[in-house]
């Protein structure tokens, strides 16, 4: 016989057991929507009503204006009742992408153009299959530095989101442009939404690196913008969506889903911005006021279009990061890429905001 003291405590334990089942529903959830479970980096977020029969896929994302055109296909598919239902998966950074990519926990997701290529050149079985944006990276500085050139920055400290991103390429453009020598600017990699606060306590003297971490510096009064990637890069390009060849060869019509999804999710954003800025907010959990300044502030800062890359485009990227030596051996385009499952026509997507409640749904 158990004391009544022993018993109570039980019965505590119990109970305790009980509410974290109601509460997390394990039942409800896999390995596919949340390839990490303990760790607080990623989340699956508005998971719609499911629809008889519906194939599901989840995409790897991080809250990046690059990112946008994810978000929106999660919502367009889950307010539809047609193709396949796509999960998006948040993620803060990009070696957490990378690890469930390689392991086949995810399998699709957005990744920089170096990065993917990087991963190409390792043998890791994936494909380029669309862009998920143009432009939207600049780079910031202190906003009363007097800097008005590179020139201005020899012996300064520039943060970067990574040495395998484009940010980094298009920096040391610049500084090839402006004969600044590799060893006259102090380089640093930190995690972007650190960067404005860096800023701020004059950690760093700059950053460059994707919205919308540079337009919160704007806005809270610390940086300014000394150079947009779009007017030193024509048609910047930061990032991509890579597809797992397991599924390509798998189901290659979940990935005609993904990829038409993505470039019309583009083409709705293009059109309705302010909408747009307002369905994505709690997907990156960030104030809809300040996507709402990027997207609508100037119709070029981020663009949703031209998400077909030329391979001369690709050629370009890789070249530089050969030449920087972030990449040691040169990738046919055709191994790189697959163009197969772009759409002929380019719609926008149908995104029903009378269904939007201003939140995410877990």
């Amino acid at each position: 016989m158990r004391s009544p003291a022993v018993r109570w405590t039980l019965g505590i334990l119990a109970g305790v057991a009980i509410l974290v089942l109601l509460r997390f529903k394990p039942w409800q959830r896999s390995d596919v929507h949340n390839p990490n479970p303990t760790a607080h980096e990623t989340e699956t977020l508005h998971i719609g009503p499911e629809v008889g029969g519906r194939q599901t896929l989840t995409i790897a994302f991080v809250p990046v204006t690059c990112h946008l055109t994810c978000p929106i296909t999660d919502f367009a598919s889950k307010t539809s009742t047609t193709g396949t239902r796509f999960d998006a998966l948040r993620f803060t950074e990009f070696p957490s992408i990378v690890e469930s990519l390689k392991s086949k926990k995810i399998l699709a997701g957005f990744l920089t153009v170096p990065l993917a290529m990087k991963l190409r050149e390792q043998g890791v079985p994936i494909k380029i299959c669309c862009l998920g944006h143009r432009d939207g990276s600049e780079l910031v500085i202190g906003k009363d530095s007097p800097a008005r050139s590179l020139a201005d920055l020899k012996g300064k400290t520039i943060a970067l989101p990574s040495y395998l991103s484009n940010e980094n390429f298009v920096f040391r453009k610049v500084m090839q442009d402006q004969n600044v020598a590799p060893d006259q600017i102090k380089f640093v990699i930190i995690p972007p939404p650190d960067m404005p606060t860096s800023l701020a306590a004059k950690a760093i003297d700059g950053f460059i690196v994707a919205e919308p971490f540079c337009s919160k510096s704007e806005l809270d009064g610390h940086g300014r913008v000394l150079y947009y990637a779009k007017d030193i890069w024509p048609h910047y390009i930061s990032c991509c969506l890579v597809v797992h060849e397991d599924l390509i060869r798998a189901r290659p019509d979940i990935v005609h889903d993904l990829v038409r999804g993505i470039v019309q999710s583009g083409e709705w954003a293009e059109t309705n911005r302010p909408n747009a800025a307002k369905l994505v907010a709690p997907y990156f959990r960030q104030d809809p006021k300040l996507l709402n300044y990027i997207l609508t502030s100037s119709p070029t800062r981020v663009t949703y279009r031209m998400l077909n890359p030329t391979d001369e485009e690709m050629q370009k990227i890789m070249d530089m990061g050969l030449q920087v030596g972030q990449l040691k051996k040169k990738t046919p385009i055709a191994e790189l890429m697959d163009r197969d499952y772009l759409p002929a026509d380019v719609h926008a997507a149908v995104v029903d905001m009378a269904q939007f409640t201003g939140s995410v749904h877990p």
